[in-house]
């Protein structure tokens, strides 16, 4: 939008890098304004986080028990903060973090605070944990939210903490009591963690309905005394399995939502840099492409060992700011506490945050060019993950999205209650292990592979209804053939870190005659497999194309030899269904081998197949050395291509040090309706030669250190 329009617009639609100091509670001490207006004004930012109430409060409250910083004295520093970014003309957030209080407010009010089926109060580090269905939530903090808006006048207010406790706590008090017997069919709370008890299952579903009815709850307050705009939004970390922990429903938050604030602020060890540009790509998809979605990206140091007062080693902070901005996430410096001795942390990512600003025009009201799904949902992270979803669901995901990242295949995550809206731009949908599904959801795959799409599915996908229980008959039977005996063999038992566990010791054979998917396997008649696999029978209209070798001996050498070396149990099956749309079905769980191993020929597999079933549809080719991370864009009249260099970055723990720079790399685009004629490299500055030939835009980029924004146009 220009400027005209830009100014005209609410807040949310116009506030696009942010800045947020985590203040502590001596910070009222020390703070000085004006060298953080002058640090806001290096890093472009347009708006500011600010911590205002509920844990602790940095601004004197009228409310006796609202506990104040140790250091706030006179001050007034939420004031300060206020008067200063709306000088600079910025947009404000008043933070908040309302999960827990002090003694004195427990022992004002008892009733408001979570405890177990004994009656004993959940606390740590001295605080109580306040339970989200007591007045505390209902009463109490609507009651600050009106203090804050009328003293203040902040834009709105953002919480981390607006879930309550984790899923491990079930909270025995008086509301929740009569709450889940009134809404649940009467019945009384479950006790403990059983997933056999459907009474606890019923729990985790009324769990995050009453997450969302506090969302509900503190935005009618805003609105109706801050005004339309004035909007309360709990910050949600974007992991689709890692959400499930505090009950946030990604799906309902961002149906609600004119603006997602993402509280993901660094890779992890399972998921890695490229995490960060999925997270952009799943939360726009449930919010919509048009909404502004800011991150808070952590400059202290994060990892095996944390350390909140430390500098993040600047390209660790950098690569990873670098991955949300392709993936359309706005940058959202964070740094823990006003005043700081190590002042590196300063220099991490001004450079980053001018460049933004200055690509501004590129990096907004742009669609993904991607005709790849990747399903997920939180019911199956829920019922069929259950106690083991980091096993059952990260992993199967996690090998799936690194298998496209690897092989620059362009992707979007799809919900699955969304594949009917989306299916028109996809040609593939991939079931990673995707147990638990609605008869819904089941009918929209269906209804996408008879109207001509192609399925890659793996191990359990579709097995299981919606509360986790074995299905009668497999629902994707009649686009399929497939039918399932209901046993997995195989590597079942849990998994251990040594490296002779007989049970994954187990192999593919490969047939002499080869499908097409099976290429770059030429000089091997087996392939490392070390999963578990389902039983099926084939159908008429699959096949198999690959068979399982069941484990041996890995130790002592000597008796490392096949008992086994040939059965007829299909481990990987290939079919067309009569619209023309290809299937694909690992029976083995290659997925979630690759998402522990990292096994390359693991990886390629995955890749194959999708790229077989996607046939000659994929709109993306990039060749050339490294690890790179490849999102295509289209906006109005141009394309838009995003080359992040995660080479070296691959494992973890550790850190980045430096950037491994790689090339020459040759990108070609389908393009389509378009008459292009130039490629600017937008990190380089430089433009290069662009030639189209048969519908393909190509070109070429010399070396890619950290990451290249081409602009087709």
């Amino acid at each position: 939008m220009n400027k005209e329009q830009a100014a005209n617009s609410p807040w949310y639609k116009r506030t696009v890098r942010w800045g947020q100091t985590n203040l502590t509670e001596m910070d009222p001490i020390h703070c000085d304004m004006e060298w953080w207006r002058g640090y806001w004004h290096q890093n472009r930012v347009q708006g500011i986080i600010v911590n205002a109430g509920g844990i602790v409060a940095y601004y004197p409250s009228s409310f006796e028990l609202h506990y104040r910083a140790e250091g706030l004295g006179d001050r007034d520093l939420l004031g300060d903060f206020v008067t200063a970014g709306r000088q600079d003309g910025l947009a404000i957030l008043a933070r908040m973090d309302i999960n827990r209080a002090t003694q004195d407010f427990y022992d004002a009010h008892p009733d408001w605070f979570v405890v177990n089926s004994a009656g004993v109060p959940h606390k740590v580090d001295g605080r109580y944990f306040s339970c989200i269905n007591s007045d505390y939530y209902k009463r109490y903090i609507p009651e600050i939210l009106k203090e804050i808006i009328t003293k203040y006048q902040p834009d709105g207010f953002t919480d981390n903490s607006w879930t309550g406790v984790s899923r491990q706590i079930i909270c025995h008090c008086e509301n929740c009591k009569k709450k889940f017997k009134a809404e649940v069919s009467g019945a009384d709370l479950p006790v403990a963690a059983d997933w056999n008890d459907p009474i606890y299952l019923k729990w985790i579903k009324w769990s995050y309905k009453c997450r969302i009815e506090n969302w509900d709850l503190f935005n009618d307050i805003t609105k109706e005394f801050g005004g339309p705009d004035c909007l309360w939004l709990g910050m949600v970390n974007a992991n689709p399995v890692g959400g499930h922990s505090s009950f946030c429903d990604l799906k309902e938050v961002g149906e609600r939502s004119q603006i997602v604030m993402c509280d993901h602020q660094s890779r992890d060890a399972l998921n890695g840099f490229e995490q960060n540009s999925l997270n952009g790509s799943l939360l726009h998809g449930l919010a919509g492409w048009d909404k502004i979605i800011p991150e808070s990206m952590a400059n202290y140091i994060r990892g095996v060992r944390s350390f909140r007062l430390g500098s993040n080693p600047p390209k660790e902070t950098q690569l990873w700011v670098i991955e949300g901005m392709a993936g359309g996430i706005s940058p959202w410096y964070h740094h823990i506490g006003a005043v700081h001795e190590d002042r590196r942390q300063f220099a991490n990512l001004p450079p980053l945050m001018q460049w933004h600003e200055k690509n501004e025009q590129y990096l907004y009201n742009r669609l993904p060019v991607a005709n790849v799904g990747l399903i997920w949902s939180q019911d199956n992270t829920e019922f069929y993950g259950r106690g083991a979803a980091e096993e059952k669901v990260s992993l199967p995901w996690h090998g799936f999205v690194r298998a496209l990242t690897r092989a620059r295949i362009p992707f979007v995550p799809v919900h699955a209650d969304h594949v009917a809206k989306e299916a028109a731009q996809l040609d593939v949908l991939i079931l990673p292990d995707l147990a638990v599904f609605t008869d819904t959801q089941c009918q929209a795959i269906r209804d996408f592979v008879e109207a001509g799409g192609s399925l890659v599915f793996t191990g359990a996908s579709a097995t299981l209804d919606e509360w986790g229980e074995v299905r009668s008959e497999f629902p994707l039977a009649s686009i399929t053939g497939i039918k399932h005996q209901y046993e997995i063999e195989g590597a079942v038992k849990n998994q251990t870190s040594d490296w002779a566990f007989y049970d994954t010791h187990n192999y593919f054979r490969l047939p002499e005659q080869r499908h097409s998917s099976l290429s770059g396997f030429e000089d091997t008649d087996i392939l490392p497999f070390g999963g578990q696999f389902h039983r099926v029978d084939t159908g008429e209209q699959m096949k198999a194309i690959a068979t399982y070798i069941p484990a041996f001996p890995i130790y002592p050498p000597e008796f490392s030899w096949m008992r086994e070396p040939r059965t007829d149990i299909p481990a990987m099956l290939v079919g067309e269904h009569a619209s023309g749309g290809r299937i694909y079905y690992f029976a083995g769980d290659v997925d979630r081998c690759y998402g522990r191993t990292h096994l390359p020929d693991l990886g390629d597999l995955l890749a194959n197949a999708v790229k077989w079933a996607a046939a000659d549809t994929l709109p993306l080719q990039v060749e050339g050395p490294g690890y790179l991370d490849c999102k295509l864009y289209r906006q109005n009249g141009r394309y838009i291509l995003h080359l992040v260099n995660l080479s070296g970055t691959n494992q973890s723990p550790g850190y980045v040090e430096e950037f491994l720079p790689v090339g020459p790399i040759a990108v070609s685009v389908k393009v389509e309706g378009l008459e292009l004629k130039h490629a600017h490299l937008k990190v380089s500055g430089v433009e290069v030669p662009l030639e189209i030939n048969q519908g393909w835009a190509r070109f070429q980029v010399a070396s890619l250190n950290d990451h290249e924004m081409i602009v087709l146009e």
